[in-house]
């Protein structure tokens, strides 16, 4: 006999199953890009019955939204994983740049990654900026930092450049 509490192991089995829907989705958006992929095709690439995906979330903007939260929360970890400012900059660079799901929709949906990249009120835009400023200790450095790792949504960066820029970032302008 388990020694957890049933609701301790339903609620694994429910951030497995958001887990698998996320990744599903995220590698459907890699290879199609958003627009092109539906309820159904996040279903079978992740592996969830039809019904378990509507359990879950009710359309692809509520799947979208989870997976971008937990693309800002894997991002925050980074940031804060880092141990110096041009550090983070340079994680937080890298990872934006060589995202695959970024790559597909620089292709796929311009217009939207467009708009997800502008609403700087948005509640998540303002927990990455909490974050850099925890490592920037600069209000006017945060918002340059910003906008600069938005542009490589749009237009990525090597690795070389990812650190070349994030350390004159932190010498020029940010201290």
């Amino acid at each position: 006999m388990s020694t957890l509490p049933k609701y301790a192991t339903q609620g694994a089995t429910h951030r497995r199953t958001e887990g698998a829907i996320l990744e599903g989705t995220k590698t459907l958006i890699s290879k199609f890009g958003l627009s092109n992929v539906s309820m159904i095709e996040i279903a079978d690439a992740s592996e969830v019955s039809r019904a378990t995906l509507y359990n879950h979330y009710r359309d692809k903007s509520a799947v979208t939204a989870a997976l971008i939260t937990a693309e800002v929360e894997h991002m925050i970890e980074l940031a804060n994983s880092a141990g110096t400012p041009a550090d983070a900059l340079e994680k937080l660079s890298l990872y934006i740049s060589s995202d695959p799901a970024l790559a597909a929709m620089r292709i796929h949906d311009k217009a939207v990654l467009t708009e997800i990249l502008s609403h700087a009120e948005h509640p998540l835009y303002l927990e990455i900026a909490r974050c850099l400023f925890t490592a920037i200790k600069s209000a006017a450095g945060t918002g340059i930092a910003m906008r600069w790792l938005m542009g490589q949504a749009m237009q990525p960066l090597t690795p070389a450049q990812s650190r070349e820029q994030a350390e004159l970032l932190v010498d020029r302008t940010l201290f």
